[in-house]
């Protein structure tokens, strides 16, 4: 999730340095020069290997960096150029790697009893980076912390206050931790079976971030209790977008996506009926571009991106995207990533994952 500057081409040619663009092919080197923007993403190679690519905003892969399996979410540090790919649910590994690579990737291993949900953040200044994980014999969410000064060495945990906890955020003084609760079950001995579909808890949550005292807890109404709260991402004026992903009838019409703040109620986004239907009743990843105050949203199951006014969460555009997965803030708009390789203008051989950051 970006906030604030763009990373533009000259910057980062200047944090990686002469060694890395040394090692780079010609290709990749003309690629890098011609970005824009640089992003990253997990993807799945057509030899069925994985790893994860830093990207150019036309889509141009410049580096790769092997994974032992299939990756998710990404968090990057602005403070300290750290990029994590953490696995998908329910894996049990996160890798640190420097985009740049000075610095030699880190392994971290999820504790015994626990596997990761595919979302982290770092703290503004680099110093901790906060995970999402299961406590799955015990059926609740938590979020892991690790010393980023210490090679990532696990020094705590705090009860996300709820079940199914997938993708988490931190506000931007670094005083909040903001946490999606999906309200699904799940246990690794029945892989990424959903155990309570028909009595899901969603919500979202707000803790101390130092503390991890419960600060705020918003709970769906009963009427909206099998609309899984998934994803998030932070507007400048402190708003936080939340997008969900439906588990009820298929000829229902929830909504998708909201707002709120601190000390606020939720707010629903009340999407045009051909856009919900669009959508699918799914969407996959959220995230905003403070520059143009848009919002992107897209959906693998809809095969849709839509991108929504950040003030007014009216529609501002949409677009078919076939299996589109990955949304990210482009230097204008937004930047959208699909399953089947093709990531803003260019087709890669390659199936982008989930996700996808930009490194800002």
């Amino acid at each position: 999730m970006w906030r604030g500057e763009a990373i533009d081409r000259r910057g980062f040619l200047k944090s990686a340095g002469i060694t890395f663009t040394a090692a780079l092919s010609p290709r990749s080197l003309m690629a890098l020069e011609r970005a824009d923007a640089v992003y990253a993403s997990g993807f799945r190679a057509p030899d069925g290997s994985f790893g994860v690519a830093t990207v150019s905003e036309r889509g141009a892969i410049i580096d790769r960096v092997a994974l032992p399996a299939r990756a998710h979410g990404m968090a990057y540090s602005t403070a300290t150029g750290r990029t994590v790919a953490f696995a998908r649910r329910p894996g049990t590994f996160a890798m640190v790697f420097d985009p740049s690579r000075q610095a030699e990737p880190v392994m971290i291993t999820s504790p015994e009893g626990r596997h990761f949900y595919g979302h982290g953040h770092f703290s503004p200044d680099g110093t901790r980076l906060y995970a999402s994980e299961n406590d799955f014999d015990g059926n609740r969410g938590m979020i892991g912390v690790y010393d980023a000064r210490d090679k990532f060495r696990r020094i705590g945990e705090f009860d996300a206050h709820g079940i199914g906890t997938h993708d988490m955020t931190v506000s931007d003084d670094g005083k909040l931790l903001v946490i999606a609760n999906g309200g699904i079950e799940t246990h690794p001995d029945f892989g990424r079976t959903k155990l309570n579909v028909d009595r899901m808890e969603p919500s979202l949550v707000l803790l101390d971030a130092t503390t991890g005292a419960l600060i705020q807890r918003h709970r769906l109404p009963p009427s909206l209790k099998q609309l899984s709260t998934r994803h998030l991402d932070i507007a400048e004026n402190g708003r936080i977008w939340f997008a969900c992903q439906w588990e009820g009838a298929r000829n229902a019409l929830p909504p998708l996506a909201g707002w709120f703040s601190k000390g606020e109620d939720l707010s629903f986004v009340s999407l045009p009926e051909e856009t919900t239907v669009r959508l699918g009743n799914y969407v996959g990843a959220i995230a905003v571009n403070r520059r143009d105050g848009v919002v992107g949203l897209t959906s693998p199951v809809g095969g849709a991106a839509v991108t929504l006014d950040a003030k007014t969460g009216a529609v501002v555009k949409e677009e078919p995207v076939r299996e589109a997965a990955g949304v990210a803030p482009a230097v204008h708009g937004i930047a959208v990533s699909s399953y089947d390789g093709q990531f803003n203008e260019t087709r890669s051989k390659v199936a982008w994952d989930q996700h996808i950051v930009r490194l800002s």
